[in-house]
């Protein structure tokens, strides 16, 4: 009979996986993460240190390094988790908002549903990404990160765009990169913070008002495209 064990006689060591341990492990990042966003939202980057989230969160200074590396990283997964809502490995292209948009027929159905992601991504990740923007002047960690954000906004802006154009075609004079390019305008953080902080708009406020922005700005305004029949210059929830 063959042997049932690698040549030399030793035993191939089995990964044991533990449930419980995974939960724990799942319950500290998250609350490292809580943590770490409350402190960066009220101190900036440059207030917050490891060591303050680390308190904060119940865990050890090593904890937080182990899990999350540097303080940028720290931020970057911070942001990451508020964009998504939660801390499940799925892209956003991937997940059940960009399915329903795809489903849309029409042009306003699927603005609908992307401004709808964007306000409730925009209402818990604006902020935390303002904050990594503005450090991103002075520290060449933070700035890898801003640049990953920008480039995940550009992403984001051409799909939207390419969804419009598969439903419509866009008014005479604005080609794809003009489209990407206003759909990227109106996703900065800091257009959502300045109108739903400074200008009291609600998150569903601002939700309608991008819905109807980019189809008024991207489409023709002669009878092409269906406009939306709320209106986003009212005060919403």
């Amino acid at each position: 009979m063959a042997s049932q064990h690698p040549a030399g006689g030793g035993t191939r060591a089995r990964r044991y996986r533990s449930p419980r341990r995974e939960q724990q492990a799942r319950a500290t990042r998250a609350r490292i993460i809580a943590a770490a966003a409350r402190r960066f939202l009220a101190r900036g980057y440059a207030g917050t240190t490891k060591r303050a989230v680390a308190a904060d969160a119940g865990v050890a200074l090593p904890t937080v390094e182990l899990v999350f590396g540097t303080k940028a990283e720290l931020l970057k997964a911070v942001i990451d988790v508020a964009i998504a809502g939660d801390d499940e490995p799925v892209p956003m292209l991937d997940r059940e908002w960009a399915r329903r948009a795809e489903s849309a027929a029409g042009a306003a159905g699927f603005a609908a549903v992307c401004a709808g992601q964007l306000a409730e991504s925009a209402r818990r990740a604006a902020g935390l990404t303002l904050v990594a923007l503005e450090a991103a002047q002075a520290d060449p960690d933070i700035a890898v990160v801003a640049a990953q954000l920008m480039a995940q906004r550009q992403v984001m802006a051409a799909w939207i765009v390419d969804g419009l154009r598969r439903r419509g075609r866009l008014r005479d004079g604005i080609d794809h990169a003009a489209a990407v390019d206003t759909v990227w305008a109106l996703m900065d953080p800091a257009l959502f913070c300045r109108l739903t902080r400074d200008r009291h708009w609600s998150p569903g406020r601002f939700r309608d008002w991008f819905a109807d922005a980019i189809l008024r700005l991207l489409f023709s305004t002669r009878g092409q495209q269906p406009m939306p029949s709320i209106n986003p210059w009212s005060p919403r929830d």
